[in-house]
């Protein structure tokens, strides 16, 4: 089944007091193009989240946000810095012996001196982080994907049902054409009887002129053409592959050969079907825009 391009995510881990959070959401491109947006400590994985996501993607514009919270504080430390708690302590002494005052400092007025103790992140074992990093990344990809397959469904149904307007629009092209061959023998033997009179008729001429006119309006190529493709984009929608820039291929080929057959027409209700035609694969190919 064809999937669309667009399509949204959302994850939530909370493994041993740390929360993961995963959000993917896309647009319609023409290549596979993943931004990612996440903290200093998971660049390591970029690699990783990568290879992941492009199990679930093919084409598309892909955001993706990573969010990350320690919610016991896991990773912090406090740090003592004890040369410059001595030198603080040597200046305080300083001060106290050029004043002749008494240094009556305390190891806790000490150490609310600016930078004597500082907090640290400490640097978490990887593989601690990437077990539940990945789960998170695969719920939001396997939802992502999911809301993918949904609306491609939607937009193949439409599909179908617009190539089965144009399969009714080539069907009666195709029907009348011999109808327009009879017409145009029938109006060119008004004529030459209108300008004969009574004379007789060169029957052979006639139809020499009218193989002429039927091989200049011939339109058989294009119908089998028409045919085949709207065959193949049936089956390419029903494919579990990637297919958009296929049907983008084909719905250029239809266009194609729309033009040529509205070209060749001449007959104005095989030309409006013709432009009818025109107007439902331009239909098709917007739609097409958005398939992965």
């Amino acid at each position: 089944m064809a999937k669309s391009m667009t399509g949204y995510g959302r994850s939530e881990v909370i493994d041993n007091e740390r929360k993961f959070l995963v959000e993917l959401k896309s647009v319609n491109n023409r290549y596979l193009d993943i931004n990612i947006r996440m903290p200093r400590q998971f660049n390591p994985f970029e690699a990783k989240i990568r290879a992941e996501l492009k199990k679930y993607m093919v084409r598309g514009k892909v955001d993706v946000f990573i969010g990350y919270e320690d919610l016991a504080e896991q990773g912090v430390a406090v740090r003592y810095n004890k040369k410059l708690a001595e030198e603080y302590m040597a200046h305080l002494n300083e001060i106290a012996a050029d004043f002749g005052i008494v240094n009556n400092i305390t190891a806790s007025g000490l150490s609310g001196f600016p930078d004597v103790f500082t907090m640290e992140h400490v640097e978490e074992d990887e593989a601690m982080l990437w077990e539940p990093l990945s789960r998170a990344l695969n719920e939001a990809a396997e939802q992502f994907a999911k809301a993918r397959t949904a609306e491609g469904q939607f937009i193949t149904d439409d599909l179908i049902s617009k190539l089965d307007e144009m399969q009714e629009s080539v069907d009666y092209i195709e029907m009348r054409a011999p109808q327009i061959i009879t017409a145009y023998r029938e109006r060119l033997r008004e004529k030459v009887t209108e300008m004969l009179g009574d004379s007789h008729l060169d029957e052979s001429r006639i139809m020499q002129e009218v193989v002429i006119y039927s091989d200049k309006i011939c339109i058989d190529e294009e119908l089998v053409r028409l045919h085949s493709h709207i065959r193949a984009t049936k089956d390419a929608l029903l494919s579990e592959d990637s297919v958009g820039r296929k049907l983008d291929f084909l719905a250029q080929e239809m266009n194609r050969e729309a033009n040529t057959i509205l070209s060749k027409s001449d007959d104005v209700i095989s030309a409006d079907k013709a432009i009818e035609l025109k107007t439902m694969i331009e239909k098709i190919r917007e739609q097409i825009q958005n398939i992965e």
